[in-house]
């Protein structure tokens, strides 16, 4: 391993990650990410970010684990009238996870777990998931409960002293104190613009875009986010990840 003990795979090199196998290190994290619209004050990577930190945690944790780069783009279709956002149709992002896992697979990894961190991948991952497992001889570990970890995100809130909850989570104060947490510099403060609450339609969403519901691509109060939330967002999320893919492991 690198004397820097970097748990991200694309920052070694490759001796360091053979040596990492032979040592007992055969778990590798794969965080599938996006690259869409966040509102005015949030980057398009937000998911991105979230995913890079959650793998990098969740590896870091565990002591015997690798962090794969995040996938993205993901499934977006949704966010397309705001400019710069990139989205793939499912097929394609499953082809990516797809490619992804043989090649960790090949390489000697005998489990792969898949952490979506944009609603709109969750679907797909839990309907590739099955499919790969069945043509690798890793074991596969979707986490890709969508209504769990949304649960997670505003526990992590409620931890924080936040009681704020939120249903359709996009833009508010979750994710903007998950930002605050990884690095507030990356947020426009001065452009935070909150945006409806309430009863909100998936359904609506995803068919109709979120335009249809939010003109500033916010759903929420992203003024009620801080710092102290963020951190206790991750750890949550970090801490049951890992207690499932614990329990995960031990069962194959």
């Amino acid at each position: 391993m690198s004397s820097r003990r970097s748990v991200c795979l694309e920052e070694l090199a490759w001796p360091e990650i053979e040596s990492a196998l032979e040592n007992g290190t055969r778990t590798v994290i794969i965080a599938v990410g996006s690259i869409e619209q966040h509102g005015p004050h949030l980057p398009l990577n937000m998911d991105t970010l979230d995913g890079d930190e959650l793998s990098r945690r969740m590896a870091v944790e565990m002591g015997d684990a690798l962090a794969a780069p995040t996938i993205r783009p993901g499934c977006s279709g949704h966010h397309m009238e705001f400019p710069g956002t990139i989205t793939v149709p499912p097929e394609t992002l499953m082809d990516v996870i797809r490619s992804y896992c043989r090649s960790l697979d090949t390489h000697g990894f005998e489990h792969i777990v898949l952490v979506p961190t944009h609603g709109g991948n969750f679907g797909p991952v839990k309907t590739v998931a099955p499919d790969i497992a069945r043509d690798l001889e890793a074991a596969v570990i979707p986490l890709a409960d969508l209504d769990e970890h949304k649960q997670l995100l505003n526990e992590g809130l409620s931890k924080a002293g936040i009681e704020y909850e939120q249903d359709v989570i996009h833009a508010g104060a979750a994710e903007t104190a998950i930002v605050l947490a990884i690095d507030e510099g990356l947020i426009r403060t001065e452009a935070i613009e909150s945006g409806p609450e309430g009863d909100i339609s998936p359904a609506r969403l995803l068919s109709e875009g979120f335009k249809s519901i939010t003109e500033n691509g916010v759903l929420g109060d992203p003024t009620a986010a801080t710092t102290e939330a963020g951190e206790a967002i991750i750890e949550n999320v970090v801490e049951a990840n890992v207690k499932q893919v614990t329990a995960e492991r031990s069962a194959t």
